[in-house]
């Protein structure tokens, strides 16, 4: 009998910890009208020569909507400057040539420190840097990212991607 009583009174919390688990999982993932895709900088040194790639597919019902495009960025408290440069090169579907554009990100400033939140020393900074934008063509985009520093390899870098999302 002891057994019994034991086993039922087990059940509580077992679904009490099943049911927190799948709200959390469920409220940690991404809505469905939004991308996001980072690459880890190996050694958390990024070379000049490491250049980060993201893929996404827009889908023909897709090209009407218009979205905003933010670049993502990891790093330490140890980063030594208050911004980063860096390349973005988008090759469209069915387009021959890619089309690039410098960005000068700012990650902080002297009155209040790093701009993006942070954990402990780690900071991630989610950098708006196409508002608006429409794909005209269904299919395939890729990105590449490049940092384009004077410091090769630029150090305490954990991340860098991509975020499309719809814009509202």
């Amino acid at each position: 009998m002891y057994l019994c009583t034991n086993r039922i009174s087990l059940k509580k919390p077992f679904l009490f910890l099943l049911a927190a688990g799948t709200l959390l999982w469920s409220s940690c993932s991404l809505p469905s009208d939004v991308f996001e895709k980072d690459v880890v900088i190996p050694g958390h040194q990024w070379a000049t020569s490491f250049k980060p790639h993201v893929d996404f597919t827009i889908a023909g019902a897709d090209t009407a909507d218009r979205y905003n495009i933010y670049l993502v960025l990891r790093h330490s408290d140890a980063y030594l400057y208050n911004n980063i440069w860096i390349r973005g090169t988008v090759q469209a579907p069915g387009d021959s040539v890619p089309k690039s554009q410098r960005y000068d990100l700012t990650l902080a400033t002297n009155d209040k420190g790093w701009l993006g939140s942070g954990m402990d020393d780690i900071y991630e900074h989610r950098v708006l840097i196409q508002p608006d934008t429409k794909f005209t063509k269904p299919g395939t985009y890729s990105f590449t990212l490049e940092q384009i520093m004077r410091d090769d390899p630029l150090q305490h870098v954990f991340n860098v991607g991509v975020r499309v999302e719809k814009a509202k």
